[in-house]
């Protein structure tokens, strides 16, 4: 039995049910904003996801400069600032085995996503500009290395370019 969550689930179980629904909802609306606007609309936004950093990076960047404000002030103004660097330290090992530590909540409510919830609105846009087309096709063949070429090669095509091989 596994007593750790899921590395895919565990922030949206430790957020509020309301936060993620409107999370949902807003990926929702991007993928019908950016579909109507065309191809070049898909293109521009799987680009710009790309960029977009997920909870994760986020912690990770809060985590290292809380720590490092905590090494220079323990150094410079006072010992006692060590314990800063011990508790962000603390607070990281609790994320990384329960999914939660105290920025969690803040971070979520500043819609920062997990890498998951931007990965089903960048497999919904690809979707929608036809990069799974193919594995479709060569499914009706009942070549399964082909097949899973194929999907291999559409899920980690370069988001940002409009003709990689796929496009007809």
């Amino acid at each position: 039995m596994n007593t750790l969550p899921a590395t895919t689930t565990r922030i949206a179980q430790h957020t509020d049910e309301q936060i993620n629904e409107a999370m949902r909802r807003q990926t929702e609306n991007n993928v019908a904003l950016y579909s109507a606007g065309g191809l070049a609309a898909i293109n521009r936004r799987l680009a710009e996801l790309e960029y977009e950093w997920d909870i994760e990076r986020t912690l990770e960047a809060n985590a290292a400069s809380f720590s490092l404000l905590g090494l220079f002030l323990g150094m410079t103004v006072n010992r006692r600032w060590y314990w800063l660097s011990a508790g962000v330290a603390g607070f990281l090992l609790q994320h990384a085995l329960q999914g939660w530590c105290p920025p969690v909540p803040v971070f979520r409510r500043l819609s920062i996503r997990t890498s998951q919830e931007i990965e089903c609105e960048r497999h919904a846009l690809k979707a929608l500009r036809g990069d799974y087309r193919q594995i479709a096709e060569i499914a009706e063949h009942n070549d399964h290395h082909a097949e899973a070429s194929a999907a291999w090669q559409a899920a980690s095509k370069n988001e940002g370019s409009s003709n990689d091989g796929f496009q007809e």
